[in-house]
């Protein structure tokens, strides 16, 4: 069994008042894009849209769901098992890469700007929920991560970091929108 070391409480009311503040700013944000252009517009350092990077930013928060049960079947394993498949993963990062760009510009014609905050809203009530029936030793339970696929995930993450993970991701994206910019 993998489980992270210390004796620290972990602080459910701080990872749920994230999860909620994310959800305000992300209404927010999709308020600010109010004329076309705002949508379409590319961003600060990436090769999306403003529409197609606020999808990822919800994203981000939808991948956890599916990273909250990988770390649960992980963490029951022996260690190896884990850091082998974040070997594997690592190995994989440059198809990764173009997935993870072209998967977002997809899902922005799914989960488009009609309905993107919907999506949000219901994975951040999934995530609370699933928050408050985990038990305390389940979120200390971790596994190893494929660090070079996102600057966010640590070596060895436990779910309690997993939940962590997305206000993470989602504070580094709204840094490159450019919703409110002028047009360029």
């Amino acid at each position: 069994m993998n489980v992270a070391a210390g004796d620290g409480t972990i602080d459910r009311e701080d990872i749920a008042a994230d999860l909620e503040r994310a959800r305000v700013e992300f209404h927010l944000l999709l308020a600010e894009a109010q004329h076309e252009d705002a949508w379409t517009k590319p961003t600060r350092g990436t090769r999306w849209t403003n529409e197609q990077l606020l999808f990822h930013m919800v994203f981000g928060y939808m991948i956890v769901q599916r990273l909250l049960d990988l770390v649960k079947a992980f963490s029951r394993l022996p260690d190896a098992a884990s850091r082998g498949f974040a070997r594997l993963l690592n190995a994989a990062t440059r198809p990764f890469d173009v997935i993870n760009y072209y998967g977002s510009r997809a899902g922005a014609l799914v989960y488009n700007r009609h309905r993107m905050r919907a999506k949000m809203d219901r994975v951040i009530a999934s995530l609370q929920r699933k928050l408050d029936r985990e038990h305390e030793d389940a979120l200390r339970r971790g596994m190893h991560f494929p660090t070079r696929w996102d600057q966010f995930f640590k070596d060895y993450m436990t779910l309690e970091d997993v939940y962590r993970y997305p206000g993470q991701h989602f504070d580094f994206h709204k840094h490159q929108l450019t919703l409110n910019s002028p047009a360029d």
